[in-house]
């Protein structure tokens, strides 16, 4: 495992070549460049295996979070308790030296106790604001779907813009930000089915599932400590992170890529077992999260493979599938799969 100071000085170099003069601008970004594509890999792998130490076993759920992290956006996990999603998110927040708070949706929950409440000061005679548990880098929205629909749409302004308004004054919560939210399978008794508007804000939603033989093996192996006695160590600063995602901004999208992406989006609005198709924000969140797979990969543009990999993650959940499809048995995922064959990939020569 890479030292913290060693790993400093990789951050530092990454942001030297963040600067580097041999970038191309594009409008308001820049083209990432092999170098640049290199380092970020080489962070990327090493947030991945730092956090393997906590969450043992679930490789890939780590770096869909990392990949959510990096675009900039919002996951939701769809579990059931124990399986280490509130470890995903203080390992992570634990990893790139950011903040992180938990909020246990419950029946009674309000909108004031996730974004804060003005407070009357007698001493002062005026109002003052207390910050609610989203003012963090990483916020844990635990079981979301057992919450009223008010309070969830809450959550709606600061996953999009990264502010809340309270008493008509707005409050800025910071970068990097996300959320990690978790909900309870729907047919769990006292569970709220999150309205369409709120699901379409997180990136991609994921599930941790069971760890296999061998992670419960090495989990029983360290039963005399506890989860939260297991401390992570710090592999790159928040700031680091803010540079990573500017650069994941600057990987290249051929122009058949992005028709590819759009040839997916209309065949989910056609498709005969769905009553509401992708919108134009999903298409747009598979395309951003493209980008970072791809920089996660070693590369500086975007294949078909990088939009395969994630396109059952970015989609699946924004799909509204017809009632008389979801009483045989469909899925969205199975939906998507579908989709992935039928509509043909460009090649990868034409997307380089």
């Amino acid at each position: 495992m890479t030292d913290g100071r060693h790993t400093e000085d990789g951050a530092r170099a990454g942001a030297a070549l963040l600067a580097h003069p041999t970038h191309t601008e594009r409008g308001d970004s820049m083209t990432m460049t092999p170098e640049q594509a290199g380092w970020f890999s080489g962070v990327f792998d090493r947030l991945v295996q730092n956090i393997d130490r906590v969450l043992l076993g679930k490789s890939h759920v780590i770096r869909l979070a990392l990949v959510a992290l990096l675009s900039e956006g919002h996951l939701l996990l769809e579990d059931y308790p124990g399986t280490g999603k509130t470890s995903l998110a203080r390992a992570m927040a634990e990893s790139v030296r950011g903040t992180t708070n938990r909020v246990q949706f419950t029946p009674d929950l309000l909108p004031g106790d996730i974004t804060g409440v003005n407070i009357y000061d007698q001493r002062t005679g005026a109002f003052e604001f207390h910050r609610g548990p989203v003012f963090a880098n990483i916020v844990l929205a635990d079981e979301i779907n057992r919450a009223s629909p008010k309070t969830q749409s809450a959550l709606l302004e600061v996953m999009e813009e990264q502010q809340v308004t309270v008493d008509g004054v707005r409050h800025q919560v910071g970068e990097p930000f996300m959320v990690i939210a978790t909900q309870n399978p729907i047919e769990q008794a006292g569970t709220y089915r999150l309205p369409e508007a709120q699901l379409d804000r997180f990136l991609m939603k994921a599930s941790i599932g069971y760890p296999d033989h061998e992670a419960t093996l090495r989990i029983l192996e360290g039963a005399e400590r506890r989860a939260h006695e297991i401390v992570v160590p710090e592999i790159i600063s928040a700031e680091t992170v803010i540079e990573m995602a500017d650069l994941a901004r600057g990987v290249h999208v051929d122009p058949t890529i992005n028709d590819y992406v759009s040839r997916l989006v209309d065949a989910s609005r056609s498709a005969d077992e769905i009553r509401l198709g992708v919108s134009v924000r999903g298409a747009l969140a598979l395309v951003r999260a493209a980008k970072t797979l791809a920089a996660a990969s070693g590369r500086y543009y975007v294949t078909p493979d990088d939009v395969k990999a994630l396109a059952e993650p970015v989609l699946a959940h924004r799909l509204v599938l017809d009632p008389e499809a979801e009483f045989e048995g469909v899925t969205a995922s199975s939906v998507v799969g579908q989709l992935l064959i039928e509509v043909p990939p460009p090649s990868d020569r034409a997307a380089v």
